[in-house]
């Protein structure tokens, strides 16, 4: 590891990475490993986690190329200098912004997506103009060897590697001194993270995720209130079954909905997965027994298992889950405290839903809170007396393909962000410039009085046009 990370510093030392033209040609290098093993990619994700072609070119292949295309047509305007406004007490003088890389990356990749949420801080890691070193995760062996394989074949082995292994690969990885570290993954693994890039003062970006509420107000219209569940359920179990990050992990809603959500909940689960969900074949799988067993040890406690009004059924041997809908889980039970990952969907009423702002303050800081309303000011109570990483009104999840908007968590769900321009600017280091001519150095005239220095310095900072002013007077410089 200590001799590819020489290698790294090297390519990185010669520049060769800097270039737009080479940014260019790695961005097109994805392009075309997307394309050429589209099948072999959908062959993998089903066999790590059990992923449906059409789910997986929706939440993995399709994403990674509308990025990638979304870069080739912003990179020139996202590395060319930005032009600042300077005081007029610096006259004659002009100020920039420069993007520069910052140099070797480390990128720990998550399994839940394990090609795009690889892929994705590469390209902007590479459009910034960085060298690279990839982890996927091990807890997808399949897509891990995928892209061990295919990335060399494509991309410039000089400067972007590929490192698969278990957890003892990923902490001598981290026991090295890298530019940057990128992680998607859990808190619990982020500790470990920071803690590793403490020693080195390595800068960190942690996409954590956490417990992401849907808050349901009472929509009068019937047609409309069919739609925000449709989305709710959506929200829920067709991100790979729950699987996700930005997932819905609990819904609230005001008492006299809570029928009605549920009745429509089972409806869209019929419509999604038909009478029998474990028989359905285009139905993810949970990844892994580890995690099987996780999920399914939350059903056993007495109370949660009480509070189950829908689903509940399992099946080890295919590491299947059922999606399950509970009302009222004790809200000091494990399914109320971790993020469930996992298709539980738990329903919390309420007697009146600004109850909710209460309620989700009480807990960590979310990756994204979903509202489901018409009402403007419950709205923009929702925005002002809340914290979390973003806020969807009316809808579940498309945010995160949204390159516009920055992508990522706050507090607890973590820090840093990502996406489209967002993402080149996680990976560069913004370098302020100021050029100043060496013509006119006007003197002092005369040296000015003790007392009126200080005037001097306050008016320069107070108002800017009189440092001009004083410059043509000579009386700039004391």
């Amino acid at each position: 590891m200590e001799e590819t990370l020489a290698e790294l510093r090297e390519t990185f030392k010669s520049r060769r990475t800097r270039p737009v033209a080479w940014r260019k040609k790695q961005l097109n290098a994805i392009l075309n490993l997307i394309h050429d093993n589209e099948d072999l990619i959908f062959k993998a994700l089903y066999k790590d986690l059990g992923k449906h072609p059409t789910e997986a070119f929706r939440d993995e292949v399709g994403v990674v190329e509308k990025s990638v295309r979304d870069s080739l047509s912003c990179l020139e305007k996202w590395v060319a200098p930005k032009k600042r406004p300077l005081p007029l007490v610096f006259f004659p003088a002009r100020g920039e912004v420069l993007p520069e890389p910052l140099g070797v990356v480390l990128i720990f990749s998550s399994w839940n997506f394990p090609i795009i949420l690889a892929l994705e801080p590469v390209i902007g890691a590479v459009s910034a103009g960085n060298a690279v070193v990839l982890k996927p995760s091990e807890l997808a062996p399949a897509c891990s060897k995928f892209l061990k394989e295919t990335i060399p074949l494509y991309l410039d082995k000089q400067a972007i590697r590929v490192i698969d292994g278990g957890a003892d690969v990923g902490e001598k990885l981290l026991n090295l001194k890298w530019d940057k570290i990128f992680f998607t993954g859990s808190p619990r693994v982020g500790r470990i993270v920071l803690t590793a890039a403490a020693k080195h003062l390595t800068p960190v970006t942690l996409e954590l995720g956490g417990k992401c509420p849907a808050i349901l107000d009472t929509i009068s219209n019937s047609a409309e209130m069919k739609v925000a569940v449709k989305r709710i359920a959506g929200g829920k179990w067709t991100p790979h079954i729950g699987q996700a990050c930005i997932a819905i992990d609990y819904v609230l809603v005001q008492e006299h909905c809570a029928p009605t959500l549920i009745e429509l909940l089972k409806k869209s689960i019929r419509e999604f997965y038909g009478e029998n969900p474990k028989d359905f074949k285009s139905i993810s799988r949970i990844v892994n027994k580890h995690h099987f067993e996780r999920v399914h040890n939350l059903l056993k406690d007495p109370e949660v298992a009480s509070s189950i009004v829908h689903g509940g059924s399992v099946d080890e041997e295919k590491l299947f889950i059922e999606p399950t809908i509970l009302v009222n889980p004790p809200l000091d039970s494990e399914i109320m405290t971790e993020e469930i990952f996992g298709p539980l969907l738990p329903i919390i009423t309420l007697k009146d839903i600004e109850e909710s702002i209460e309620f989700i303050n009480s807990r960590p800081k979310p990756l994204v809170i979903y509202a489901f309303t018409k009402d403007e000011a419950f709205k923009r109570k929702v925005l002002s007396e809340t914290s979390s990483g973003g806020v969807t009104f009316n809808d579940a999840i498309i945010q995160f393909i949204c390159d516009s908007l920055p992508f990522g968590g706050v507090g607890q769900s973590g820090f840093g962000r990502y996406h489209g321009k967002y993402s080149f600017d996680t990976f560069s280091h913004e370098k302020a410039v100021l050029y100043r001519n060496f013509f006119p150095e006007i003197g002092p005239r005369y040296p000015p009085w003790n007392a009126f220095k200080l005037l001097f310095i306050r008016l320069i900072y107070r108002y800017d046009y009189v440092g001009l002013l004083l410059l043509l007077l000579g009386l700039k410089r004391y």
